[in-house]
């Protein structure tokens, strides 16, 4: 690892999901990797703030978080929505000319030119959003998954409305040109949203290195097994080995 210090894996949870979810991958992550779930406003401890639902207010509220002095090189893997706001914060980060993760890491999310099956948010019924989620797309409504959506719908419309902003302002060229930062896609054959062979569109939106990687389950994988975050954590020492160590000033 560059000098010594634990590689960062900060993790940002699926719509609708607290940080609970990460809960147990430091267990299988293995040594040398950090796990730092990222709370998003609106979730458990900061369930009174409320939930972003622009590109801007997200901006707003994740940059100050990845500016300031990093000891040591970091991760950013997201999950679904998750993925979004992590290439979202990678692609701000790059547009401001600022350091930015060392690998970015996307799970069962379609890539943001990949054409969605979800109606405009805006402005769809409940009906219609459930029917979307859950039958209609990765998830069977008599499910446990199913029973969850009905029961979180207010607080998915919200995150539906951001993702739909994000994806709206990723399709906007960009001035500083495409990202180079490597770049990791998980994806699962379970899961009709993002397959590996729509999830692997995302090696469009990097210049540097990419790799597919598939695992088992359906569109909820993150919450399943130890495979995704043992396969995190191999990523993340990896990197560790590959970051230049810092060179000390004077």
């Amino acid at each position: 690892m560059s000098d010594g210090q634990p590689v960062r894996l900060h993790c940002f949870a699926h719509s609708g999901e607290g940080v609970f979810v990460f809960d147990h991958w430091a267990a299988s992550t293995g040594e040398g990797v950090e796990v730092v779930p990222v709370l998003l406003p609106g979730c458990t401890a900061r369930r009174t703030a409320p939930r972003p639902t622009t590109h801007q207010a997200l901006i707003e509220e994740m940059l100050p978080l990845f500016t300031g002095p990093h000891p040591g090189p970091y991760v950013l893997y997201g999950h679904g929505l998750g993925a979004m706001i992590a290439f979202t914060v990678t692609r701000a980060l790059h547009e401001a000319g600022l350091p930015g993760p060392d690998l970015l890491a996307v799970g069962a999310c379609p890539p943001p030119h990949t054409p969605t099956p979800l109606p405009d948010v805006r402005g769809a019924s409940d009906e219609e959003l459930l029917r979307h989620l859950g039958a209609g797309t990765a998830v069977p409504p008599a499910s446990d998954e199913g029973i969850w959506l009905r029961a979180m719908l207010p607080v998915l419309r919200a995150d539906l409305e951001l993702a739909q902003a994000l994806d709206e302002a990723a399709r906007i060229p960009a001035p500083a040109g495409a990202l180079t930062t490597p770049l990791l896609v998980v994806a699962s054959q379970d899961n009709p949203l993002a397959p590996p062979a729509i999830a692997e569109g995302w090696r469009r939106w990097t210049t540097g290195p990419s790799w597919l990687r598939t695992v088992p389950g359906r569109h909820f994988f993150a919450r399943d097994g130890r495979e995704l975050p043992r396969l995190l954590g191999r990523a993340c020492r990896v990197t560790g080995r590959l970051v230049p160590p810092s060179v000390p000033v004077g």
